[in-house]
């Protein structure tokens, strides 16, 4: 233990004043260096122990649940014009004002076995879907990459989940959320990340571009629009995430999938044609957030 200064130095007015001063210099190099001493290791051990495995992703995961339970509302909402943020949450069918023990994502979906306390009607599956989607890539995110990158992959897999989550329901990619998309892929350049500034934006034009040039050839072969207007700006906001050296990966993921989906209705007896339509914007989503993944693990998640 580190002694008191009444105890380290001698007493004021010493006829020996080099003595005096020693002893000063002694008790004030013991107060600079005393985290060398017991009276503190436990306190630095504490500071400088890290964080267990498991700490970040569940906090990615019950983050995203909160998250995700915003971002059913605005789901819902914002097609139909009503306002996402001000105001009570109320039941859809009897305008019911929920409480807050209601509102607890997934938990108050099981409590009240998925319908409303008051009316009874039953809670959309799409809600519970959007929370459980948001916490898997909110724990996904912070597992997979160090803390502040996390966050920033956090955001994109979020806003990917929204507009995935829109164009399946209503075939819309809004302009405001793929501008936010591309700008805050932009800003995470500013992160120590890989790909760096003039990847994203070569990839955000040439996302654009690509798509465009494919709708144009379509429409000008068969006389009609082939893709929606907010494709390839998707795209190109997917590539100032992940660069123009992931467009590829995304294209041929996004195939895959909807190739998957397309067995999965044929299965189901819901017939298949060229006139099929298949929300090109939602398979984007799904294989970028997944490409996020593979370039942030830095060998922690893939290899």
């Amino acid at each position: 233990m580190c002694r008191p200064f009444w105890l380290a130095a001698p007493p004021v007015g010493s006829a020996n004043l080099a003595s005096d001063i020693g002893a000063a210099i002694r008790f004030f190099n013991c107060s600079i260096e005393c985290h060398r001493c017991p009276c503190q290791s436990l306190g630095q051990s504490l500071l400088e122990r890290p964080l267990p495995a498991y700490l970040l992703p569940l906090f990615g995961v019950l983050l995203g649940l909160i998250i995700g339970s915003f971002l059913a509302t605005l789901i819902l909402r914002w097609p139909q014009n009503l306002s996402v943020i001000g105001g009570r949450s109320v039941c859809d069918d009897c305008g019911h004002q929920l409480r807050a023990w209601e509102l607890i994502p997934v938990v108050s979906f099981v409590m009240q076995s998925g319908k409303c306390r008051r009316c009874g009607a039953p809670i959309a599956n799409d809600h519970l879907a959007i929370e459980l989607a948001a916490a898997l890539i909110g724990g996904l995110a912070l597992y997979a990459a160090p803390r502040i990158e996390a966050f920033a992959g956090a955001i994109f897999g979020w806003l990917l989940l929204t507009l995935a989550a829109l164009d399946v329901k209503h075939h819309w990619l809004p302009d405001r959320l793929t501008a936010m998309l591309a700008l805050s892929g932009l800003m995470a350049s500013l992160l120590p990340v890989y790909p760096a500034l003039p990847d994203r934006l070569i990839g955000g034009f040439a996302g654009i571009a690509a798509l465009a040039i494919i709708a144009a050839i379509y429409k000008g072969v068969r006389n009609r629009n082939g893709l929606g207007g907010g494709d390839p700006k998707m795209l190109g906001a997917i590539g100032c995430w992940l660069g123009w050296q992931a467009l590829p990966l995304v294209l041929l993921g996004a195939s895959v999938v909807g190739l998957l989906v397309a067995l999965s209705w044929q299965l189901r007896g819901k017939p298949v044609t060229g006139d099929s339509m298949l929300p090109l914007g939602s398979l984007m989503a799904i294989a970028a957030f997944p490409l996020w993944l593979y370039q942030s693990a830095d060998g922690g998640l893939f290899y």
